[in-house]
């Protein structure tokens, strides 16, 4: 390449247009390695998307797809896990990076080809990662336990991939420094960007944490060390658990946006919600270890501890997100004029407009489902009645899938016409979308939820054990759970499909949005708390209705425990 290429590459990374709908200012370099990783996101999506359509129709003993072949269900699995869990997540957390430190501040994006070069690091890490998996060598699972051992390559793409997202994630923090120094931004960021703060912080750990865990892993692989098992599971929940924290962070953040760009909402107290993000960031990963609550190596003092007083504090943290939100979108009503009775303000909510129902629906689920179950599976006595069940992926579906994947496809929405400048192709069906995708949420996580309760195994793809020496037996009542649960799949995946063909047309067939160079006029984002005069006695209902849903899930879950050993 020419040095004249080089400089006119440069230039157009310092180009830039103002949106004339929300005044933020968009560098060119900013706004392309936003739509490209946000682009590769949704690729993964639909890879990890189809595979769960799979997956799910095997677990459900009527249809039984993959039962009579279970290697094909554990390397779909294993598929399933890997994309949705980590590449899809993760690619489109890094777009929400280079969002909420570029176009959010209004600053431009510093070092876009080492962005680009972090994006072909991760892309090409989750595409060998993938080849191994769908040739076979890699069935393995998304947690890959030791003894279990995958091809080199397999570990290799992954570790490729932390480093990718590594570098990634420093970049956020130097474009949050280099705004600061160009006075972007005076006293502090917006919540949305420090939000973003936080899952960077979280994400820096919690990549470290992959790469101590898959370069040992490969070495392993190669035969030229041994591996603890305990050891690995150790170091392998610092990143498949602490990996779900980013996304917490991450989809609190958005909830934050999208409450404020649909409703106009602004937090209720913006340091108390500063200070919730700290208390994600001090203590959100000691949750990892409820998945070691059954590992004889680890002492009782050690899980008590992380599982009990400290993971308090990050629950804390989310009852303070909980609260602001809703809060802050009451008022905001309410100054519109919708005061009457206690929830006028709710019912005349925007919930035609996809962003809102998108994190209306995302936090309830999130909280109702994944948040009562996640305290929990925390807790290491009930960990004990539910470790191993369908129960255990139907928590982090609530919280990963119905709470971030929701929040995230609400974020598209917008982002769609602000970034790509297209408009939305199918409006009517991207309001209906998300309430397509909730419901089939709703009823795969309800009947998982039934069938661990009931003692349906996970990760097994025939739950009968056919051919097996001793054969299981499950209550009529589960077999109901299983099929609300296939059910509930096949709906889901039709909204999956439903966001991947509206972003996609609309990326390809959209009618395009001219670019505008009047002056910012709006600010995108909140950056002052609300009036310190308020009523919210519609969220005071909703909050402590929430508390009391809370109660009775731990008093049905000790209730259960107690007869595990019946006193008689």
């Amino acid at each position: 390449m020419t040095s004249e290429a080089l400089s006119l590459g440069r230039a157009r990374d310092f180009v830039s247009r103002v949106c004339p709908v929300t005044g933020l200012r968009i560098h060119a370099a900013a706004e392309r390695l936003v739509l490209t990783n946000a682009v590769t996101a949704v690729v993964f999506l639909l890879i990890g998307g189809v595979m769960a359509l799979l997956v799910a129709l095997t677990r459900w003993p009527t249809v039984g797809l993959l039962s009579s072949s279970p290697e094909l269900f554990y390397r779909f699995l294993t598929a399933h896990g890997m994309n949705m869990l980590i590449y899809w997540i993760i690619f489109f957390e890094v777009a929400g990076l280079y969002f909420g430190s570029a176009i959010v501040l209004n600053a431009r994006l510093v070092q876009p080809r080492l962005a680009w070069f972090a994006y072909g690091w991760m892309l090409g890490g989750a595409t060998i990662t993938n080849i191994m998996i769908f040739m076979g060598q890699g069935d393995v699972m998304f947690s890959s336990y030791v003894p279990l051992r995958a091809h080199p390559l397999f570990y290799l793409g992954t570790i490729l991939f932390a480093v990718g997202a590594l570098i990634a994630v420093g970049l956020f923090f130097a474009n949050v420094i280099v705004a600061k120094a160009e006075g972007r931004y005076t006293n502090s960021v917006p919540l949305v960007t420090f939000g973003f703060i936080t899952a960077a912080v979280i994400a820096t750990f919690t990549l470290l944490g992959g790469v101590i865990t898959f370069v040992p892993a490969f070495f392993w692989s190669l035969g030229l060390t041994s591996l603890d098992p305990e050891v690995y599971r150790l170091n392998f929940w610092s990143l498949g658990h602490a990996s779900q924290q980013i996304n917490l962070a991450a989809m609190v953040s958005i909830w934050y946006l999208l409450a404020f760009m649909t409703t106009g909402a602004k937090p209720l107290n913006e340091r108390l919600s500063r200070f919730a993000f700290v208390l994600y960031i001090l203590f959100i990963n000691l949750g990892s270890v409820h998945h070691l609550l059954v590992d004889p190596g680890i002492s009782i003092a050690f899980k008590l501890f992380n599982t009990s007083y400290a993971m308090y504090l990050a629950v804390l943290g989310s009852m303070i997100h909980a609260f602001s939100i809703p809060a802050g979108v009451e008022i905001a009503q309410r100054a519109k004029g919708y005061t009457r009775g206690v929830f006028e303000w709710l019912r005349k909510a925007p919930w035609r407009e996809p962003g809102f129902s998108s994190l209306a629906l995302s936090m309830v689920l999130f909280g109702f489902l994944g948040g009562t179950t996640g305290v929990a599976l925390g807790h290491e006595q009930i960990n004990m009645i539910w470790h191993n069940t369908l129960a255990v992926p139907g928590h982090f579906h609530a919280t990963v899938v119905a709470g971030t994947t929701l929040a995230f496809m609400g974020l598209t929405y917008y982002l769609i016409p602000l970034i790509a400048r297209r408009e939305l192709v199918g409006k009517r069906l991207a309001a209906l979308q998300p309430y397509v995708y909730a419901i089939g949420l709703l009823l795969l996580i309800a009947g998982m939820m039934a069938a661990g309760w009931l003692g349906v195994p996970r990760r097994v793809a025939d739950i009968t054990y056919s051919g097996a020496p001793v054969v299981a037996t499950f209550p009529i009542t589960a077999y109901i759970a299983l099929a609300v649960f296939g059910m509930g799949a096949l709906i889901s995946v039709v909204g999956g499909a439903m966001y991947i063909g509206i972003a996609v047309a609309s990326l390809l067939m959209g009618k395009k949005i001219p670019a505008s160079q009047e002056p910012p006029v709006v600010t995108a984002v909140p950056t002052s708390p609300a009036p310190a005069e308020h009523k919210m006695p519609g969220t005071l209902v909703l909050v402590f209705s929430f508390l009391a849903f809370f109660i009775l899930v731990m008093v049905v879950n000790m209730l259960q425990l107690a007869q595990v050993w019946p006193i008689r």
